[in-house]
């Protein structure tokens, strides 16, 4: 494990789709555990990648739930949910990172004309988009609001910490912790995009209802997850409510057998 501890992952040749669209403020300013804020628009962004050849684990898919969030003056994006189709990648994620990930069955299908995908979880697709790569946004503002809000590399921000040995509290306590992830982009296209959602308990992705959708950008790229760090500790107790984004919760009314 000292060969590989502490190297940036790289993922080759990635091939992305990430569609952005503008939600509520109110739904933004509930989701966001402090001290994260909300920015001047309730920017949601999701992606569904292929990843084709990394530096650490064989091929998988994978995706991801974001809102834009502001720290001390400094924009980024902070993830809700990432669902992915590895075992290693998700122990990674969870345990290195911070990562809500969870395992689920991730769908991209890529044409000349258009790429669809799926997230589904327990027998249901949550998540469905569908984009036609014509070069051409669903908002005309699109571009503008991309290159104000999103830049270049702007960072991921995360929650790490473990739950309690004794299912109470907290062993690690949770801190907000920063990442980059830095692409040489080899495609880019703008994409017209529609998205639905279905609701699913365990993962509430329609939550985040779509008022504006702003479009898509299809990407071919290498990109490296730098180094993180930890920005700052958080108090447990104003953070327990928003730290169950990583579990299912099944309820169970079957009664123990009894051993008489």
């Amino acid at each position: 494990m000292q060969k590989y501890g502490g190297k940036p992952t790289t993922f080759y040749d990635a091939e992305m789709l990430t569609v952005y669209w503008e939600t509520k403020p109110e739904i933004i300013e509930r989701l966001l555990p402090k001290p994260l804020k909300p920015t001047s628009r309730p920017l949601v962004n999701a992606f569904i990648a292929n990843y084709p050849a990394t530096n650490f684990c064989p091929p998988y898919r994978e995706a991801g739930l974001f809102v834009l969030a502001d720290y001390n003056g400094q924009l980024g994006n902070y993830c809700l949910s990432m669902p992915i189709t590895s075992d290693i990648g998700m122990a990674m994620g969870r345990e290195v990172c911070g990562l809500p990930k969870k395992m689920a069955d991730v769908r991209m299908n890529t044409s000349e004309d258009g790429i669809d995908g799926a997230i589904g979880r327990h027998g249901i697709d949550f998540f469905n988009v569908k984009a036609t790569m014509d070069g051409h946004f669903n908002d005309n503002g699109t571009e503008k609001i991309l290159e104000e809000y999103y830049g270049k590399d702007i960072p991921l921000y995360n929650i790490k910490y473990a739950n309690a040995i004794d299912g109470n509290g907290f062993d690690l306590m949770p801190s907000l912790v920063t990442q980059r992830l830095v692409s040489e982009v080899k495609v880019y296209k703008a994409a017209e995009a529609s998205i639905t959602f279905q609701d699913s308990p365990h993962d509430p992705w329609s939550e985040l209802e779509v008022v504006n959708m702003l479009g898509a950008v299809y990407t071919v790229s290498t990109n490296v997850l730098e180094k993180g760090k930890i920005l700052e500790p958080l108090n447990p107790m104003e953070y327990l409510p928003y730290c169950y984004l990583r579990w299912d919760w099944w309820e169970n009314n079957l009664q123990p057998v009894s051993s008489v």
